[in-house]
């Protein structure tokens, strides 16, 4: 087996280890998918290994990355990113691991996300291959997001008058 294989492997049997992971084929892709939802879409194998992941808190800082783009079909709207991993991606297999929890966690119902915490023997983002700050929010980003429900509320109601 090639590296790739083996990484692209290495990627699905990660992914197929979340609780209530499981893998699906449509349109001939290999997607993996949590209660019917896609959380990721390793493609079909061909040259280089390109996978998809929703990622709503680290996507923004990869899109500036040349392997890294949103992905097509409008799914770039909503957070989803397509990596390309080669020689130009400096990403090893544990913050690649990582970024398929992350799209585990945005994509899967709130209670196999809770099975994935207690899985974890520190609890909630604790996965030593993740960032400190992954999944969690401080009391800063708390309030601004507050303030941005604020605002939408009071547009809304505008809106209506």
């Amino acid at each position: 087996m090639t590296a790739r294989r083996e990484l692209g492997e290495h990627l699905r049997r990660f992914g197929l280890s979340l609780p209530g992971a499981y893998e699906d084929h449509p349109w001939g892709e290999l997607v993996l998918k949590a209660k019917k939802k896609v959380f990721v879409f390793l493609g079909r194998p061909g040259e280089a290994l390109r996978f998809s992941v929703k990622l709503p808190k680290s996507g923004e800082r990869l899109l500036d990355q040349d392997w890294a783009e949103p992905t097509g079909y409008g799914l770039g709207k909503s957070g989803w990113v397509t990596l390309t991993v080669d020689g130009a991606n400096p990403l090893g297999n544990a913050e690649l691991c990582a970024l398929i929890e992350e799209s585990y966690r945005a994509v899967a119902p709130k209670t196999l996300v809770k099975e994935l915490d207690a899985r974890q023997p520190g609890g909630p983002g604790s996965s030593p291959a993740l960032s400190p700050s992954r999944g969690r929010r401080s009391a800063g980003d708390r309030e601004r997001q507050g303030r941005k429900r604020s605002r939408a509320g009071a547009r809304r109601s505008r809106m209506k008058e």
